[in-house]
């Protein structure tokens, strides 16, 4: 994504709060009390269609700069086609497919929080920066294992036997 390219988080709104009139105010009124300011927004998406320009930008940032991301992409497309081959239940796939998804997501939030430290921190060391990279580095990790769990769960007593299978003919 280059300077000019605005980003899917550039979209949020901001919330300010306006000045009080009375100190005892109730929380509904203090809720009440807040408008949105999007001049703090850098550029706003026009229309739905926009939205997700910038989320498949989003995507192909990560699938061009992440080389993790393109292995959890050729990972999960092995194995969905495996589930499919072994004729795995709908229920099944559908499993595979969430935490296929879940690991893409915790991959690109990963990214997200990276490239925001960097951001923050620049050329400069920060404690708490790699904190928060490592966190969110770790993230990924564990959904990648909970994945892998859930894919030897489901994927290797057909794979078995269909090994077996060969071995017996």
């Amino acid at each position: 994504m280059t300077l000019h390219q605005p980003s899917v988080s550039s979209n949020r709104s901001q919330v300010v709060p306006v000045a009080e009139d009375a100190p005892s105010q109730t929380v509904n009124e203090s809720k009440k009390s807040l408008k949105y300011n999007r001049n703090l927004s850098w550029k706003i998406a026009s229309s739905l269609a926009i939205s997700f320009k910038y989320a498949w930008t989003g995507l192909t940032y990560a699938f061009i700069t992440q080389r993790n991301f393109r292995i959890h992409t050729a990972i999960g497309t092995v194995v969905l086609g495996l589930a499919i081959f072994l004729h795995l239940k709908p229920v099944e796939i559908s499993v595979i497919g969430v935490t296929i998804g879940m690991v893409m997501a915790m991959e690109l939030l990963n990214t997200a929080i990276e490239s925001v430290v960097d951001l923050t921190v620049g050329q400069s060391y920060h404690e708490l920066a790699r904190i928060a990279k490592d966190c969110a580095a770790g993230a990924v990790l564990v959904s990648a294992m909970s994945s892998a769990i859930v894919a030897v769960a489901l994927l290797f007593p057909p794979l078995w036997a269909l090994i077996q299978g060969s071995i017996a003919n």
